[in-house]
């Protein structure tokens, strides 16, 4: 970054938050330099000559006195290839290359670059010469992983004009791959990689309605509660209920090009978990490592408090980087309430009027700017090129109290809401989704492409299942008081019914090859099951047989177990499933005979 000559001097320092005097000329959020240590910080507060600095690094032993150096540049991220695979901290430092520089600890005021500046790639035209090009066009391509190929796109902010030239070969993220004549008769340089402001969202030619849903493989999530491609979700639950699980089975299985997570002053040993993990596994669609289309940044609670809230937006920027290629991006954000707590810091240290729980008043405001940046949209650029960016957030109120203002403020904003529940955590249900407290608003948008791709009683199938919990619920309050033994017998098969959906259907091992993963077919035939497993045995009710002597039928076991019917990629699996049921027609037909 270039620097301005003037020179700051530091009058006050609490914590993270640096005062400094003679900034005359600096603009918010402009990056600087503090003290001779060169430490990275961000202007948050301008009053008169004298700027409030959030420092995104340890502040131990600077004073008053010591200088601080402007740069007149807003704090940006590199975009180009060398992303894909990467681990950085919150202010995009790549992890790896500080860890063979300075050792397992980040060193104060080291500098590296984002991405590799010796790497060559091999940069392939798609445009020539004499080609009109504006913002957001593509003009070539770089092969960055086997499951990557990074377009390169005119910046945003380009101006449109004729490529000049441009030519094919082995070129550094700073090598001129292409040059532009703009109408005006100015020329500008195109390199592999550009820089964007984080807090600065990139723009889109137009937002599309979010009707495709994206596939987890979790059966809960897709079934009841999804989240459409350009959606936004949020997971509030307490200690130990599972959030970064699910967080780690959505980046792992959702059907997005690109993952990026963002570690968010989350727990050292739960981030060595991400990061160890990762690398190893393996790509369910290319059986390739999943790390080829993953970008992580990590960001413990034991980092600097300040770059929490930097991580956040420097993730979201990548990820509209990737968006804006045409790709399905998939952010993870785990936790957004570490990021809160991050600004309720610096703002108490601003001395700023604090909000509800001393959170500041700006909180709902910038929860909802970072969700609104999600969307499905049309890219910028003169072809046609769709690309999506599904924002899911998880959020960690204290003592799992969903009345915190995070969680509120994140409400707001989000259509999905997946319910933690610690109860269902603590009897081993995993995902500890509670269906009776969460709610999708995206059901009735994607209802469509689930009729046309999946079948048309599959959306009536999860509802006529819901129905069939909501009636279990009021059930078990009659059980509780007087057992089950005097229940009708349809409603004791309404319990054997909803017991098999909940733990047969809902409860999904993620530590089990087979079963931590299903598409929305294998889905589909699973319900198709339970269902008519439920129409025979209302028939044999009908016909007088009771629930007990159903029960001993060897096909309810089977439907417990058919969650263990391995798919394969030409779809025969589902005649396993047809021989199932049959097997239940045949059963029950012996029964009622």
């Amino acid at each position: 970054m270039a620097e301005t000559k003037q020179v700051g001097e530091i009058v006050k320092v609490a914590g993270p938050l640096v005062v400094a005097k003679n900034m005359l000329g600096s603009k918010m959020y402009d990056v600087v330099y503090v003290s001779d240590h060169r430490l990275i910080g961000e202007i948050i507060e301008l009053k008169g000559d004298r700027a409030s600095i959030q420092v995104y690094e340890d502040t131990t032993g600077i004073g008053p006195g010591e200088p601080v150096y402007p740069t007149g540049e807003p704090l940006s991220v590199e975009l180009g290839p060398g992303l894909i695979s990467s681990i950085f901290d919150g202010i995009q430092r790549p992890l790896d290359v500080i860890s063979e520089k300075a050792g397992h600890f980040i060193t104060r005021g080291i500098h590296v670059p984002a991405l590799p500046r010796d790497k060559k790639w091999h940069f392939k035209p798609v445009k020539k010469a004499g080609d009109h090009v504006e913002p957001g066009d593509v003009i070539g391509e770089v092969k960055e992983t086997e499951l990557v190929n990074h377009k390169i796109l005119i910046p945003p902010n380009a101006k449109p004009g004729k490529i000049e030239k441009i030519e094919e070969g082995e070129f550094t993220v700073e090598d001129v791959v292409a040059v532009v004549k703009t109408e005006d008769g100015d020329s500008y340089e195109v390199k592999l990689y550009h820089k964007w402001p984080v807090r600065v969202p990139r723009p889109v030619k137009e937002r599309l309605f979010p009707d495709i849903p994206m596939v987890t493989g979790q059966r809960i999530i897709d079934t009841f509660f999804p989240v459409a491609k350009g959606g936004t979700a949020c997971v509030p639950g307490p200690f130990g209920s599972g959030k970064t699980v699910i967080q780690h089975q959505l980046a792992k299985w959702s059907d997005a090009d690109i993952v990026v997570y963002i570690g968010c002053g989350e727990r050292g040993n739960e981030m060595t978990d991400v990061l160890i993990e990762f690398p190893e596994l393996e790509d369910p669609r290319s059986g390739l490592p999943l790390m080829q289309r993953t970008i992580l940044i990590a960001n413990t609670s034991n980092m600097p408090v300040a770059a929490r809230e930097a991580s956040v937006y420097t993730g979201i920027t990548i990820a509209e980087y990737f968006r804006d290629m045409g790709y399905t991006v998939a952010l993870m954000a785990d936790s957004t309430s570490r990021w809160a707590e991050a600004m309720r810091e610096i703002s108490g240290r601003l001395e700023e009027m604090p909000g509800e729980e001393g959170y500041p008043a700006y909180l709902a405001t910038r929860v909802a700017s970072f969700y609104e940046r999600a969307g499905r949209v049309k890219t910028l650029g003169q072809e046609e090129r769709e690309g999506a960016l599904t924002a899911i957030g998880a959020v960690s109120p204290p003592g799992g109290d969903l009345a915190d203002p995070v969680v509120q403020a994140t409400l707001r904003v989000v259509k999905v809401f997946w319910s933690l529940d610690a109860q269902l955590a603590y009897q081993r249900h995993f995902p500890a989704i509670h269906w009776l407290r969460s709610y999708s608003l995206y059901l009735e948008g994607v209802k469509p492409y689930l009729d046309k791709e999946i079948g048309e009683d599959f959306y009536t199938m999860s509802k006529e299942a819901m129905t069939i919990l909501e009636k279990e619920a009021e059930l078990q309050e009659i059980v509780r008081l007087v057992g089950l033994d005097y229940l009708s017998q349809s409603d004791q098969l309404l319990m054997e019914i909803a017991r098999s959906i909940r733990e047969d259907y809902l409860h999904q091992n993620a530590f089990d090859p087979i079963d931590t993963y299903s598409s929305l077919i294998k889905q589909h035939q699973m319900l198709k099951t339970i269902f008519h497993l439920y129409d025979n045995a209302k028939q044999a009710l009908n016909k007088g047989v009771s629930v007990q002597e159903m029960r001993k039928l060897g096909s309810w076991e089977k439907v417990a177990r058919m969650k263990f019917i391995e798919e394969d990629r030409e779809g025969k699996f589902v005649e396993k499933f047809e021989a199932l049921r049959k097997e239940i027609d045949d059963e029950f037909k012996k029964l009622t005979a």
